[in-house]
């Protein structure tokens, strides 16, 4: 069965970095576009950044663009999110989605798994 296990998360200070990863198994993974997404308290989930299968192309939220930079390592079945200069609008649980498609869009209802996530906290 398809699994998404995300890892990284943590505790970071405003202007701080972390590097969060998503293993994925149960699929052939350079097969499918990979995205995260976040959720934050209260609010619904928000698409964050997206790659395609063979990684030639990424698309981002403008809400983290030139800040968070997807990729993604198909021999690793691993797909990446590097996040610098962070914000305490970033705190949220991060999850990984596997696509329905080999392309990679915005369209939450595109995704069919979901990880369980891991959680960002920016504070000072």
């Amino acid at each position: 069965q398809v699994q998404l296990v995300e890892s990284g998360g943590g505790l970071a200070q405003p202007g701080g970095s972390l590097r969060l990863s998503c293993k994925a198994s149960g699929f052939t993974f350079n097969n499918y576009a990979m995205s995260w997404a976040r959720q934050i308290p209260g609010k619904g989930l928000e698409w964050v950044s997206g790659i395609y299968s063979n990684g030639s192309l990424t698309v981002t939220a403008n809400s983290v663009k030139g800040r968070f930079d997807i990729s993604r390592d198909n021999a690793k079945n691993t797909v990446y999110l590097q996040m610098n200069g962070l914000k305490p609008e970033d705190t949220a649980r991060y999850v990984c989605a596997k696509s329905r498609f080999s392309i990679a869009t915005i369209m939450l209802r595109d995704y069919e798994y979901w990880g369980q996530g891991t959680q960002v906290t920016v504070s000072s």
